[in-house]
């Protein structure tokens, strides 16, 4: 017999799972120089965004009350450039933009279809490499690492490796949270499954599987509207009173069941008016909402998200409802879900790593959160920033040789630093980059409205907050007064310029197969912010003459890097907008130079 041998590779860092969380903590880790594996047991990428299940990446940005609060770094990066090359919303296109995401990462090597088998422990609280198997190529590895992060979802190669975790809900008196149950239980969110239909535009029958549900009555279907028909239901929900692990199949067979019964009662009894739509896709895999949630250092809870609770080592942020749905699901003949409104509030590293395992991170659904404050942090866009503090975390974790728990103490701020370097939000930090020099030029302009003076590009905020808007605007740009000036006393040597644009924060930005939300909701953006810059230069004072180092037409990104082999070694430069995807005014939120 055959046996199939194992071959070991080395790694500074090793992410288990695919989806949001581990995309942007692979990421992350990989651009700050880690030699990272990402581990996905999946053909794709992107976890319940995927091609698999279709569930769009909802966020802070959900909320339109007029505030910028939508989710920026390697998330915004991803979703902008989406728009571009996937205007006809195919989520096929999306897994191949993650792919293409990841695999361009010099320092990231991807392993699709690979399961983790379980972890192999140095000592009884350090893990020192994960198993794996890649089934179609019969092929084993040992991945030996100095940190992994468990971003699976359900956690299991932490579980294995005695990471403590909870699983179901919390009662009200252990962290008094209203929200709560009187009594602990084991009950957790249900799982759901997705389909989409089309408009054949001629009649199309549906015979139901004689396996699947009866709903001959709108009353089966209380609580539960089903009027758009092209995307499924989200409330197609079940499972939550059993073990959303051990007994995933049976949840599958059941919401089958239930999706095809909803469809027939659609197509076939009353009046839907869907006589011409066609099913021609469902859901095979489950979409997980909940399972294990392990417990580091802190647990989020009620309270820190109802207040808008400001760690001093927060490294990520959320803004979702409070969102808890009944525990039968669909068969709760009650309102599917209950969403209570929370503000922006902060998510510490000591929720992102195991308290009782060394060099264990964790980030997406399973943080250290309890059921109540977990209905928040769930939702994908705060699980994908998650995962890049994450990264960014392990980054300076093997830069200074520190653990998880000793770097909180002994290398937050920098980590603090590099989120907001890489164009990441952090509610109560701003630019303090001793190593941008920026900070210690003059800054002016051309021209420059009342509140949005060209010194507010290094006041260290890159969104607006409240009233202030932290931003440079020109005037009109037919007027070409257009550019903005940062000088230094003396010639500096600049390696790069960063520049953050507007890409409208204050509207949600989301990829979705929902035509009802695609059509309908009026803060949506359909196509490339008209504030974002689209064509600029970038000039420096050579020999006393401004000399064009660079310049860039077409840009769709919110956030630029510009590299400079050879440096520059100048005493000014210059920033030139040319023109913006439709807004008649330039707008700059930082520029830093290194």
């Amino acid at each position: 017999m055959t046996r199939i041998q194992a071959e070991t590779l080395k790694y500074d860092f090793a992410v288990i799972g695919g989806g949001m969380a581990g995309v942007c903590a692979a990421i992350s880790a990989a651009r700050h120089g880690c030699k990272t594996a990402l581990l996905q047991d999946r053909p794709v990428l992107g976890g319940n965004s995927s091609s698999e299940i279709r569930m769009h990446i909802g966020g802070a940005d959900s909320i339109s009350d007029g505030q910028a609060r939508r989710e920026t770094g390697i998330l915004e990066e991803l979703r902008l450039e989406n728009l571009v090359r996937n205007p006809q919303r195919s989520p096929s296109l999306w897994d191949l933009l993650l792919y293409e995401w990841v695999k361009r990462e010099p320092n990231l090597d991807l392993y699709l279809n690979t399961l983790a088998l379980e972890p192999i422990m140095e000592s009884g609280n350090r893990i020192r490499a994960v198993r794996a198997r890649q089934m179609a190529s019969e092929r084993e590895w040992i991945f030996e690492a100095e940190y992994f992060a468990d971003c699976s979802g359900d956690g299991q190669i932490g579980a294995q490796a005695g990471a403590d975790y909870r699983m179901g809900c919390e009662s009200k008196q252990e962290f008094n949270e209203s929200l709560a149950e009187l009594k602990a239980d084991n009950y957790v969110l249900g799982s759901s499954i997705l389909f989409m239909a089309r408009d054949m535009e001629r009649p199309m029958p549906f015979v139901r599987p004689e396996w699947a549900h009866h709903y001959p009555s709108d009353d089966d279907l209380s609580f539960r509207p089903h009027g758009n028909y092209r995307y499924g239901y989200w409330w197609i929900e079940w499972g939550g009173h059993l073990d959303t692990i051990k007994d995933n199949e049976r949840i599958r067979d059941e919401l089958l069941k239930i999706a095809l019964g909803v469809w027939d009662h659609i197509k076939n009894h009353g009046e839907h008016g869907a006589e011409n739509w066609a099913l021609e896709w469902i859901g095979m895999a489950p979409g997980k909402r909940e399972s294990r949630r392990f417990a580091g250092d802190y647990m989020l809870c009620q309270g820190d998200l109802e207040s808008g609770r400001t760690f001093e080592d927060e490294v990520a942020y959320g803004g979702w409802p409070i969102d808890v749905h009944p525990i039968k699901g669909f068969e709760a003949r009650e309102h599917p879900c209950q969403q209570i409104q929370v503000p922006l509030y902060s998510i510490p590293l000591r929720s992102l790593y195991s308290r009782n395992m060394e060099n264990l991170f964790f980030a997406g659904r399973n943080i250290s959160a309890t059921h109540i404050a977990f209905a928040s942090t769930r939702i994908m866009a705060t699980c994908a920033l998650a995962g890049q503090a994450v990264g960014t975390s392990v980054a300076v974790c093997h830069e200074k040789g520190l653990l998880p728990r000793e770097v909180v103490q002994k290398g937050i701020g920098e980590i603090q630093q590099k989120l907001l370097a890489d164009d990441c939000f952090l509610p109560g930090h701003k630019n303090d980059d001793k190593n941008d020099l920026v900070r210690q030029a003059r800054i002016t302009a051309d021209s420059e409205q009342c509140g949005k003076e060209a010194g507010k590009i290094k006041d260290g905020v890159a969104r607006p907050v409240g009233d202030n808007e932290h931003c440079w605007e020109s005037a009109s740009l037919e007027s070409q007064a257009n550019w903005l000036e940062i000088k230094w006393d003396k010639s500096v040597v600049i390696r790069s310029v960063q520049l953050t644009f507007d890409s409208e924060l204050e509207k949600q930005l989301i990829f979705t197969l929902d035509d009802d939300l695609y059509s309908h909701k009026p803060n949506l953006l359909k196509g490339l912010p008209q504030r974002l810059i689209r064509d600029f230069e970038i000039q420096a004072l050579i020999d006393n003459s401004w000399q064009s180092v660079r310049a860039v037409k077409g840009n769709i990104q919110r956030m630029r890097r510009e590299c400079f082999q050879p440096v520059l070694n100048t005493q000014a430069i210059r920033i030139i907008c040319k023109a913006t995807h439709g807004h008649a005014k330039a707008r700059i939120f930082e520029v830093r130079a290194y």
